[in-house]
């Protein structure tokens, strides 16, 4: 059976479940399989199917009423990374690295919609036309990103970017080659020593996966407050954690919790850490403020092409909250942040730590960095980038919290 009349076959039988289902009133997951299984087996074409093409067949229609429908399979291929549908039949997916079209469609754009909303009133969101956009997550913690016409053209559009059920430790992120077994015990240094450490990187870098293997090493005595636009972090090696989730509007207007507001009552949580998801706007103010103000040893990450164009858009975000002089402004980011981790999508399609720089304060207006270990790329062989993240030479020189918490750290200059 090609493809095309495979689709029709489901379809047809569909509306045909649905119709006793109507009638038989609200079922479960029993009922329903049962139901399911009755109608494949009583089509007349199901004579000419195997016993594996009638128990995918019942799995389909079975996904289509309980599951994400068409999207289910993908759901529960780890090897799929991200599912774009660009409309009801216009489905991407990004697998093993590589970009291509799915195959399958949902029945009509009714039933994509009614999907969307499913899955936004799960985390009390909504979406509708006067309101387009939306963040949301399913159960499983994958990241979802809806847009609706009017603002998409082609139709209604969601994005589900998936993460693996067991976070990747540092140590799965070094066997990889995203980062070095050298740089990798630096920076567990780091962060047990309280260093506010800030990830910038593009999209699909891999930010969120580094925030998580970084979180590992935080000591599990202390208290940790996460505040994210919709969570993904699966922090677990630190029992005493808050998790906190913006919160959009309702369709009167009303009751939006931004982040800034978050991270504002997480000083009064008695955080030990805060750990900020992402910065985006002018939350960005509040974030560098927090890790001014006694909350060593916080996280976050943000959107950049480099280490120096972060720095650049902090200080444009920082903007959008309050009207400070520039001067003022940087000496916030020099006094905040102090090491600046970098993570690049390389053309292999692999995800690699780039660069790891110290933040050294203010020279002459600008702030001022040091590369303390770079990517070098040293060969390419069968389409892989061959090279590894390397130490520049240059000593760390803020080393008192390494000497604080009582670790040799790097020899200072």
């Amino acid at each position: 059976m090609n493809l095309i009349a495979a689709e029709e076959v489901v379809l047809g039988l569909r509306r045909r479940i649905r119709e006793r289902i109507d009638l038989s009133g609200a079922v479960d997951d029993a009922e329903l399989t049962a139901i399911i299984e009755q109608a494949v087996f009583q089509w007349e074409g199901s004579a000419v199917m195997t016993s594996t093409e009638k128990l995918q067949m019942v799995r389909r229609l079975f996904h289509s009423f309980r599951g994400l429908d068409v999207l289910q399979p993908l759901m529960d291929d780890p090897s799929v990374t991200e599912i774009m549908i660009n409309d009801y039949d216009d489905i991407f997916i990004e697998q093993g690295g590589a970009m291509s079209r799915y195959p399958h469609a949902f029945e009509s754009r009714e039933r994509l919609e009614d999907l969307i909303q499913s899955v936004v009133s799960r985390v009390n969101r909504v979406v509708n036309e006067s309101s387009p956009i939306v963040d949301a997550r399913l159960p499983d913690g994958s990241r979802v990103h809806v847009v609706l016409p009017p603002i998409a053209l082609k139709g209604p559009t969601m994005t589900i970017r998936k993460f693996p059920d067991q976070p990747l430790l540092m140590a799965d992120l070094i066997r990889m080659g995203a980062v070095s077994e050298q740089a990798a015990e630096l920076l567990r240094q780091l962060v047990v020593a309280k260093y506010n450490v800030f990830i910038s990187g593009g999209t699909g870098s891999g930010k969120t996966t580094f925030l998580n293997a970084l979180s590992q090493f935080i000591p599990a005595d202390e208290r940790i407050v996460t505040i994210e636009d919709s969570a993904e972090l699966q922090i677990r090696s630190v029992p005493n954690l808050v998790s906190l989730e913006t919160r959009n509007a309702n369709t009167e207007g009303r009751g939006e919790i931004p982040m800034r507001e978050l991270i504002r009552a997480s000083l009064r949580m008695r955080p030990s850490r805060i750990v900020v998801g992402e910065v985006r706007g002018g939350e960005a103010l509040d974030m560098l403020q927090a890790m001014n103000t006694g909350h060593d040893g916080s996280l976050s990450t943000g959107h950049a092409n480099n280490t120096r164009d972060m720095m650049g858009r902090l200080e444009t975000m920082v903007l959008s909250a309050a009207d400070l002089p520039v001067p003022v402004i940087r000496q916030q980011i020099a006094s905040a942040i102090d090491i600046m981790i970098h993570l690049s999508r390389l053309r292999d399609r692999s995800r690699r730590v780039t660069e790891i720089s110290e933040v050294l304060g203010l020279e002459n207006g600008e702030v001022r960095t040091r590369c303390l270990y770079r990517f070098v790329e040293e060969d390419e062989r069968e389409g892989k980038i061959i090279g590894e993240l390397r130490s520049t030479g240059e000593p760390m020189s803020g080393v008192a919290k390494l000497q604080m918490a009582g670790l040799a750290g790097r020899e200072s200059g």
